[in-house]
């Protein structure tokens, strides 16, 4: 299948104005920005046809070609990722697969988005899918102390047996009383985020309206589960790398120390 990734980035945040242009040094000393970090794991993916980052700041178009990358300059009306991808996907067709690699997850893993898109490949009826990682004990704890202190951080994601999205939530879900050990699996489940579209299903997200619970809980990937267009949720594995997106300010140190252990440069 040709496929595309797109890189969704904007400048103004809520949580976090300007992030996509945040610094982050890695285990050389060199600092680098979130969106160059995270066009570098895009380019690392095999069997992808074409990466660009997409956005309607000046600030970032501008970085984003010092550093190499292709831009798509997208309409400032669009209210979250999956609707520019849809902007780039309607501008330039011809693709089977449209990867939408949000440009907060600087530490993601080529394999997460292997498996994505093998998956979209052994299942052709499949129309939009998503990476899931089950939390260990230390993750939970981690998404749970964020939520403690105030914080958004990550996203959980329950599924059916099918594999079927049910919900998508910014509280750690499904709640348990039971208490799980460091490297201990747990029934959490961390939302990558990362998305494959077929583009028809991008032509049906934008002709759709915003539900509810997408609203509320600030989760783009809801309008789909709302309006009943099933979400693959697709297991992936840690590989013994660590994990974690950067949604605040308090977040660089954590990816920092990340990187630096993960020799990652």
């Amino acid at each position: 299948m040709s496929t595309m990734i797109v890189i969704p980035a904007r400048y103004q945040s809520t949580r976090y104005p300007g992030k996509p242009l945040a610094l982050l040094k890695g285990a050389t000393g060199e600092s680098r920005s979130l969106i160059e970090r995270t066009w570098r794991a895009g380019q690392g993916i095999s069997g992808v046809d074409r990466v660009v980052v997409a956005t309607d700041d000046e600030r970032i178009r501008k970085a984003a070609e010092a550093f190499g990358a292709e831009v798509v300059m997208t309409s400032s009306e669009c209210r979250n990722g999956t609707e520019r991808c849809a902007e780039v996907a309607a501008r330039h067709p011809g693709y089977d697969l449209i990867i939408n690699l949000q440009g907060d997850a600087p530490l993601t893993p080529s394999w997460f988005l292997d498996d994505l898109i093998a998956a979209m490949k052994a299942d052709p009826t499949a129309e939009v899918a998503t990476p899931v990682l089950n939390c260990s004990g230390k993750m939970r704890a981690d998404l749970i102390q964020d939520r403690h202190e105030g914080r958004v951080g990550g996203t959980t994601a329950v599924f059916d047996s099918k594999q079927h999205a049910l919900y998508f939530s910014k509280e750690v879900i499904p709640f348990s009383l039971q208490t799980y050990g460091l490297d201990q699996p747990t029934p959490v489940f961390h939302h990558i985020g990362v998305y494959a579209y077929r583009p028809a299903a991008l032509s049906r997200y934008i002709a759709l309206p915003e539900t509810d619970y997408e609203r509320l809980e600030g989760l783009e990937q809801l309008r789909f589960v709302g309006h009943g267009i099933p979400v693959l949720c697709v297991k992936t594995e840690a590989r013994g790398r660590e994990f974690w997106e950067l949604n605040n300010p308090e977040d660089i140190p954590k990816i920092e120390t990340m990187l630096d252990v993960m020799g990652l440069p």
